[in-house]
């Protein structure tokens, strides 16, 4: 069961991204790409979980996990303070 899950929350993030990119390229408002980029991040950092906790039980990828979610973290971050419109 859990396995699904994970697989639904990347599914999930996966189309947030998709949905805020599509967004950014009708309107062209940064915000939305910052944050389509965080949620491809995510998205990225929920498929390592699932080789993480499903396909590859045996290995610890923790580490690249958190530091996948670091840069979708710091992209997001980047975004909100730096880019002014």
């Amino acid at each position: 069961m859990s396995s699904f899950i994970y697989g639904l929350c990347a599914a999930t993030s996966a189309v947030c991204a998709g949905m805020l990119l599509g967004a950014y390229r009708q309107s062209k408002y940064r915000l939305l790409l910052w944050s389509g980029l965080c949620f491809v991040g995510l998205a990225a950092n929920n498929v390592v979980l699932v080789l993480d906790k499903v396909v590859l039980p045996d290995v610890d990828l923790s580490s690249p996990r958190l530091f996948v979610a670091l840069i979708a973290m710091t992209v997001l971050l980047y975004g909100l303070i730096w880019d002014t419109e």
